[in-house]
């Protein structure tokens, strides 16, 4: 059992007091954001900052909630034109002492996607990178960034596969209208 923390920001959970509350602050300075920048392939990050509380829930759970702000820039999937977004979005995780960890290859979502397992140490640090990960925009895009529409391939010829196509029902809709249209038809 190491009593040496993982983190500057760790909290060792057996000197937590089982009935307060703990707060908590992570603000990292320039060069810890632009190693988190790095390691989540981020052009730049800002006014990175993530706040709450810890407190006991039940006999031996804990449980985190704080609020994540970033700033961040990412390179737009079109243009590679810088984009700038703002993060603020609420963080919740439950640390549970009996939580089993799935070992089936193929496991179902349990209930409470906020579950983890308990440890000897919690880490706010690394809970704001996860949650930091899980909040950027997927495909960011420039403002002003034209759309680049539908590619559509086909073999030479051949008639090409358009998502209209895909839809097998497309044509009953326009079927079914005709003969709203036309009772005899």
């Amino acid at each position: 059992m190491s009593m040496t923390p993982p983190s500057p920001t760790a909290l060792w959970v057996a000197g937590l007091a089982q009935n307060a509350t703990t707060q908590f602050l992570v603000q990292p300075d320039t060069a810890t954001m632009a190693a988190i920048a790095q390691t989540l392939n981020l052009s730049g990050l800002r006014k990175l900052r993530f706040e709450g509380t810890l407190q006991s829930h039940g006999a031996a759970d804990w449980l985190l909630v704080g609020t994540l702000g970033a700033t961040v820039t990412q390179p737009c999937v079109a243009s590679l034109d810088p984009v700038t977004t703002r993060i603020d979005v609420p963080v919740r995780r439950h640390y549970q002492s009996d939580y089993i960890e799935p070992d089936a290859p193929e496991a179902e979502m349990p209930d409470d996607d906020a579950a983890e397992p308990l440890r000897q140490w919690i880490e706010p640090e690394t809970v704001m990178i996860e949650a930091l990960s899980l909040a950027l925009p997927l495909y960011p895009r420039a403002d002003g960034t034209p759309d680049l529409g539908e590619t559509v391939v086909t073999a030479p010829g051949g008639a090409p596969l358009t998502a209209d196509a895909m839809r097998p029902f497309a044509g009953l809709a326009g079927l079914r209208n005709r003969l709203k249209d036309e009772p005899d038809a």
